[in-house]
């Protein structure tokens, strides 16, 4: 995570960018911690904001409500005699499975941060901010990118720990898969979800540390698309298993699932559902590849209006914070 000036400042920008969460690998949780997780950073679709102390009584912004909801979060946590303008120059999608709520708010808590002089820890904005209740893969991505592994919680955890960070290769491609006509579970629906599912008895969390540990990451390190695809194809399999009864399928988009499994037909082997979804993923060897899958999917599914792809590469940086001390402040 770069930041250019630590000092207090009169406008901070942030850009931060989407991240896939390929699973959890514990939802057991017999030796005292659940969750742990695996996601990757993302360099697109960006969420970016610019964020000034103003004068004026109220919040401005050229948002949402969420906006408005988060920054009075902090507001109210920390007392703060100040107002805010929030300028929103583009967004992760919402409840499509890319983590926009938190990045979101890692980037408003970072920039109310600076702009107060609050001196707090991102574990700390993302305790504050709500963030990070199961998995540490969006406040990890935002600090570090790249690959990173979660821990899961603990008793006394507040945000699961960052305990493995890998480069994802340069090479790579990510192939985004989107449903307009469908939304991930989130806000209240998933935490009924959580509450309200028993702890996993569907495989041993023992074998999916052990895929995680001994084939995903020594496959990440030698770029051995296969062998870090089969690992996690069972993480996908696992968590989808899991959640079915809420999202309806392993899938919880019926056409993302078909896009995925015709890519499984031509002999992909790397692929799955971010988070809740609905958005899925499949990841190449390299750009030519993507492209070629790609523009097989849309003639493949040429009649599904709903449907729509994107290629990226993962991101082996957090996010991007500059302050700017210059500007003139209406």
């Amino acid at each position: 995570m770069a930041i250019e000036k630590l000092k207090l400042a009169r406008q901070v920008s942030v850009k931060v960018t989407a991240r896939l969460h390929m699973g959890f690998f514990d939802l057991n949780g017999s030796i005292g911690r659940r969750f742990g997780s695996i996601g990757l950073s993302l360099d697109a679709p960006v969420t970016e904001i610019k964020m000034q102390v103003i004068e004026s009584a109220q919040i401005k912004l050229q948002n949402d409500e969420r906006v408005a909801k988060i920054v009075q979060n902090f507001i109210t946590s920390f007392n703060l005699q100040k107002n805010f303008n929030v300028d929103c120059i583009q967004e992760i999608p919402k409840h499509a499975g890319l983590g926009s709520g938190t990045q979101m708010t890692l980037a408003i808590g970072n920039a109310i941060n600076l702009l107060c002089g609050l001196d707090l820890s991102l574990q700390q904005i993302a305790v504050v901010a709500q963030r990070g209740a199961r998995s540490g893969i969006g406040v990890g991505t935002f600090e570090y990118g790249g690959m990173v592994v979660d821990a899961g919680r603990g008793a006394t955890t507040h945000v699961p720990p960052v305990i493995a960070r890998a480069a994802f290769p340069k090479n790579w491609r990510i192939l985004l898969i989107f449903d307009s006509s469908n939304v991930g579970t989130h806000g209240e629906q998933e935490l009924h979800a959580f509450r309200t599912l028993p702890n996993s008895t569907l495989i041993s969390a023992e074998k999916l540390s052990h895929r995680i540990l001994m084939q995903a990451l020594p496959a990440l390190a030698e770029q051995d698309l296969v062998n870090f695809g089969t690992a996690i194809r069972q993480l996908q399999h696992y968590t989808g298993e899991y959640f079915a009864p809420i999202q309806g399928g392993i899938y919880a988009s019926q056409s993302v699932g078909q896009a995925l499994n015709y890519l499984e037909s031509q002999g992909v082997t790397c692929f799955g559902q971010s988070s809740w979804g609905p958005t899925g993923f499949a990841i190449f060897a390299n750009q030519t590849d993507a492209e070629m899958h790609l523009r097989q999917l849309e003639i493949q599914f040429k009649n599904n209006s709903s449907l729509t792809f994107q290629i990226c590469c993962g991101l082996n940086r957090g996010a991007q914070i500059t302050v700017d001390n210059d500007i003139n402040i209406k």
